[in-house]
């Protein structure tokens, strides 16, 4: 399976500011897609770079050089393409294969490119930059949602089935494009927000006997439906976007709907033999005799909200399980703030900067003195090895920090759907009582 996107680069400056963001995987200038594609730190390896019709070194120059010898120096400058793949499925030498494949027969020789497969993920993905103006006739490249289906993707798809690789199916979808992520979850039979929804739908359409029935359960959950309209949509409490029914899959469509509340007892869960949710402890190095405190506690309610710990809610608010799917990443992150005992931001930072404090060190290292002295030492792959563990601890610190701002917020608005639909309920019971006159 390959996931694949493109993105359009448009500027020329901020190469050098990019270039040391070793982070950044959306490119905002040509230079700077072209230094991410071959950056040495990400691929570790000069065997998985290659070029068409310019060289690396100076493949931003012999680009350029192209465009003003066709005259054509505006407008979109060149394009971004990244191919993912599932952990585990590849190796770096057939990643680098089909992306050599899949920028030939896409850009049929036409376009200069660059192709760069990194390494220093769980999936190994491969960036593929191109000029927009041909090298043979000055044609520009045009990109739109038809040929990335059409071409890009149909193509990717085939050398996926040519490899023997899974490919990403979306029939049963309506085959409505699902990210990546979302796709993933599902295949791994992890929730994901969409799962939060149609359980909601679900438990709608049992407490229904009518359609009218079925929008008032929803209403009393917090959603928002729209009808009069030529695709139905539904909003999530808490979301601002509406989603519609038919990208929830063919049993979630207003007609169908109807025929499950008519005829109930054809009804089939979402999910087929969907895994018990397993509960565990998480591990640490010695049980916490203390009362948890910052975030650590922060953590800890969340997994609790998201039915990771043992004691769970009976229901868990829309807020927090629409980030069901990133269970298992909120999980390695309490495990990290228990490792490493770490309460507050403030410690959270500091432990950040050591680490990056590290990097600089073995970086110049491998720079100054292994590449140049010793450029077949054993010694740089152990510091490659440290390099990526380092990378991943300092990214981890930055994303807690970010991530610890969502939970609480996150925390917040599933107290704030309880007592709202709590109130709701209380209201639907009030309404629902008759109204006896006693007086003679």
């Amino acid at each position: 399976m390959a996931y694949t996107s493109v993105i359009p680069v448009r500027r020329l400056d901020r190469a050098v500011k990019y270039v040391m963001n070793k982070e950044k995987t959306t490119a905002v200038s040509l230079q700077d897609a072209l230094d991410y594609a071959a950056n040495r730190d990400k691929t570790e390896q000069s065997c998985f770079e290659s070029s068409y019709a310019c060289t690396l070194e100076t493949a931003f120059a012999d680009m350029r050089q192209t465009k003003e010898q066709w005259h054509k120096p505006g407008g979109v400058q060149g394009y971004h393409l990244v191919q993912s793949f599932a952990a585990g499925e590849v190796t770096p030498e057939l990643a680098h294969q089909i992306a050599k494949e899949l920028a030939d027969r896409v850009l049929g020789g036409r376009y200069e490119y660059v192709i760069g497969t990194h390494l220093n993920t769980g999936h190994i993905h491969s960036h593929i930059v191109w000029n927009s103006v041909s090298c043979v006739d000055g044609k520009k490249y045009r990109s739109n949602y038809k040929s990335y289906v059409t071409e890009i993707r149909a193509v990717s798809d085939e050398l996926c089935q040519k490899y023997k690789l899974s490919v990403i199916d979306t029939e049963n979808s309506n085959h409505v494009a699902k990210p990546y992520a979302e796709w993933l979850a599902e295949k791994n039979g992890q929730p994901t927000w969409r799962t939060a929804i149609r359980q909601d739908v679900d438990e709608a359409i049992q407490q229904s006997l009518t359609w009218r029935q079925f929008l008032n359960a929803l209403d009393r959950k917090g959603y928002e439906v729209r009808m009069g309209r030529k695709y139905p949509v539904l909003r999530p409490p808490g979301k601002e976007r509406f989603v519609r029914f038919k990208t929830l899959g063919k049993r979630y469509t207003p007609e169908a709907i109807q025929t499950r509340i008519l005829y109930p007892q054809d009804y089939r869960p979402y999910v087929k033999n969907s895994p018990a949710v397993q509960h565990s402890r998480l591990r640490s190095e010695k049980k916490p005799r203390r009362k948890l405190t910052g975030l650590r506690a922060l953590y800890y309610r969340y997994l609790y909200e998201l039915g990771a710990l043992s004691r769970k809610p009976s229901r868990s608010s829309y807020a927090v399980r629409q980030d069901a799917y990133k269970l298992d990443q909120r999980i390695r992150q309490m495990e990290f703030l228990s490792r490493n005992n770490i309460d507050t931001l403030t410690q959270l930072e500091t432990h950040r900067q050591a680490k990056l404090g590290e990097i600089i060190q073995l970086t110049a290292e491998r720079k100054t003195t292994l590449y140049k002295t010793n450029p077949d030492s054993p010694r740089i792959q152990q510091v490659n090895t440290a390099l990526k563990q380092l990378r991943q601890e300092e990214r981890l610190c930055r994303k807690i920090a970010e991530h610890s701002l969502e939970v609480q917020q996150h925390l917040t608005e599933a107290r704030r759907d309880r007592a709202e639909q709590q109130q709701r309920e209380q209201e639907h019971e009030r309404d629902r009582r008759p109204n006896i006159d006693l007086t003679l």
